[in-house]
Order: C-alpha cells, then sequence, then structure tokens
C-alpha cells in the first residue's frame, strides 16, 4: 500500500523537482542572494529525509573548532520545537530555554558541547542575534545545506551509508515519493562529503554513487557506543555492566533500526520496545505507557537515546521507582587529521 501511494505521488515529486531546480538556479544566477554575517559560517546538511546523522556531525564539527581555540556558536531552525522566531537556547554558560521552546536536537548541543546556541526559522537574522549577543567568530548551522539565502564559508553534506547502500529506486526519488529534498546534481555545491557508517562496516559504495563524489573529498564516519548514562543522576557506568541486560527499549528517533542494533551489539536484549515518532514530545500519558510497558515485561530497566534523554529528563519525579538510562555515543573519523586540516585551511582562507 505504501509503494502504490509512493507512485502516486510521482508527479507531485516532478512538480517539487521543477521548483526546487529553479529556486537553485535563481541562486545560482545571482536573482536570489545568499547574505553574509560577521562571522565563518559553516554548514552542515544532507540532501536526504533525516537520519543521516546531521546532529552528531555538527557536536563533532564544534569540538573539533573549541579544540583549535575558535569561538563557536551553532545555529539551528529548531525542528519541532513549540515556538516561532528567534531564541537564544544557550549563553554558553547556561541553558535559557526549555527543550520544548528550543528543539531536541539543539537543546542536547548546546547542553553536551556548552556553547552559544540559538534557532531561528531566518537562518540569517538568527545568525546576525546570536553573533551580536555571544560575540561568536565561528558559526555552525546544523541542517542549513537548503537554505541558501545565509553565505556559507563551508558547505558539508552528509549521507547514512545504509540509504547510499539502498537498492530501493523509489527512495532514491525526491519528495514526496521519494526521500531526496533534492537530486544529486546539488552536490556540486558541497564542499566535502561525510559517509556515516553509523555502527555498520565500511562498505563500498557502487560507482553510480560515487560518480556524484567527483572531485569532493569523502570521509567516512561511524558511531561509538561510550556509556550508559543515569538520566536522573547524570552518573555514566561502562558498557559491560549491561551485557545480558533485559531493557525497555524507548526511542523516538528517524532511524530506530540503528540505535537498536547498537544495542544488540553490546548485548542488551532489545525484545522489549516502545518505538515513538520522530522528534517525540513525551507527555504524561506516554510516559505511563511507558511505566506500565515496564512493569509488565519485568525489564531491568529503561534504555533510551540522547535526543530522547533531554525530554523524558523532565519526568523524574514519574520515574523515580525506574531506572533509566541512554547510550552515550560519539561519532568518528577515519581519517580525523586529515578532515580537521581540510576544516581549518577552508575557513580560515575564505573570503
Amino acid at each position: 500500500m505504501i509503494v502504490f501511494l509512493k507512485i502516486l505521488l510521482v508527479p507531485v515529486s516532478l512538480i517539487y523537482a521543477v521548483v526546487i531546480y529553479l529556486r537553485n538556479l535563481f541562486f545560482d544566477l545571482g536573482i536570489f542572494k545568499s547574505l553574509k554575517v560577521n562571522a565563518k559560517v559553516i554548514s552542515v546538511g544532507n540532501i536526504t529525509l533525516g537520519g543521516s546523522g546531521k546532529t552528531p556531525l555538527t557536536n563533532y564539527i564544534i569540538k573539533l573548532l573549541l579544540n583549535n581555540n575558535f569561538k563557536v556558536g551553532v545555529l539551528s531552525r529548531g525542528y519541532g520545537r513549540k515556538s516561532k522566531g528567534y531564541k537564544l537556547v544557550s549563553n554558553g554558560t547556561e541553558i535559557l530555554s526549555s527543550v520544548e521552546e528550543s528543539g531536541d536536537e539543539i537543546y542536547h548541543t548546546a547542553k553536551n558541547c556548552k556553547i552559544p546556541a540559538a534557532v531561528c526559522e531566518n537562518r540569517v537574522s538568527g545568525a546576525k542575534n546570536l553573533i551580536d549577543s555571544t560575540r561568536v567568530t565561528h558559526l555552525v548551522l546544523d541542517d542549513a545545506f537548503q537554505h541558501r539565502w545565509i553565505y556559507r564559508d563551508l558547505d558539508i553534506v552528509v549521507f547514512a551509508q545504509r540509504f547510499l547502500l539502498s537498492d530501493n529506486p523509489i527512495n532514491k526519488l525526491l519528495l514526496p515519493s521519494g526521500q531526496l529534498r533534492e537530486g544529486y546534481y546539488s552536490l556540486r555545491r558541497a564542499d566535502a562529503i561525510i559517509v556515516n557508517c553509523k555502527f555498520s562496516e565500511k562498505q563500498k559504495l557502487p560507482e553510480k554513487i560515487t560518480n556524484h563524489f567527483q572531485n569532493k573529498p569523502v570521509y567516512y564516519a561511524k558511531y561509538v557506543s561510550k556509556e550508559f548514562t543515569d538520566i536522573k543522576r547524570e552518573i555514566g557506568y561502562p558498557l559491560t555492566e549491561f551485557e545480558g541486560q533485559k531493557g525497555l527499549v524507548v526511542c523516538g528517533i528517524a532511524n530506530p533500526l540503528s540505535f537498536i542494533n547498537a544495542l544488540n551489539q553490546i548485548g542488551v536484549d532489545t525484545s522489549n520496545k516502545l518505538i515513538f515518532r520522530d522528534h517525540k514530545y513525551y507527555t504524561p500519558k506516554e510516559v505511563q505507557a511507558i511505566r506500565k510497558k515496564f512493569y509488565s515485561t519485568n525489564s531491568h530497566s529503561v534504555i533510551t537515546t540522547e535526543k530522547d534523554a533531554v525530554k523524558l529528563a523532565n519526568f523524574k519525579i514519574e520515574f523515580d521507582d525506574i531506572d533509566i538510562f541512554y547510550l552515550k555515543i560519539e561519532m568518528i573519523l577515519e581519517k580525523e587529521e586529515e578532515f580537521t586540516k581540510f576544516l581549518i585551511k577552508k575557513i580560515q582562507y575564505a573570503e
């Protein structure tokens, strides 16, 4: 049924393709203008629907810049947030917004990286406000490849390896039939490509894919599980302590399969699961459903993602009698030193 509906939407995808092509053409011809702001701008984005790893890559780049003594801020649209306009999420010292007002991804980034952070639908206006209020000199944009109204000094595009290896032709169509926001031709705007293997092994990509990456540096990334962190106490525990444990897996992310695979690799029993939609904001109703499932399955603990953890932390009292942990992961790049040199050279010599 789903495949049939996608086929029916192909004419809409064709209209969408024309609109996207004309929009990009107007930018390329200078009819639409990309506006500069008073900071070096690094964009992290993709051309597919969610689940490629934009936010982990954003965090990774932020930490590289911090390690090289750059004054960094991060700006996002704040997808799924329950607010509008410009919102300062963090001044670099303290969190100034709730996760509902800012969105789960930017909230997690601000908390994890401890840098100035803001959300705004209008990237130019948001960037100017953030730069003026915090004096950052380098700005990382999370999910901004399609937001061409703001000029960027470096454009990085990330793909999930699983998507690139998929032989499902429908998924390779443009929205709404497929999963592409733009066609592969748009990669000519990219300065570098990141292939995110997540928790899988690196695989050789088909030539029909790599042809789109010609003359672009390509770097492979993967996720590494670090520890399990107690949400209520922020105490970390070794992965080995959870081997063989029967957990209740709770998550609301774009690709729950990747998270479940990670837990399986650790040795966690993931037979009990509650999967919610991406960017799910939990209410007392869902919390009660988690509690009911936890006790009915005789689970040892609730295990969730970092992105879900910042929202479930609002229910510490409700989870007072339940152990609840999130799996802390880190992204690493195969050629980190080479990528670092590439990144710094690009932003240092950008006009």
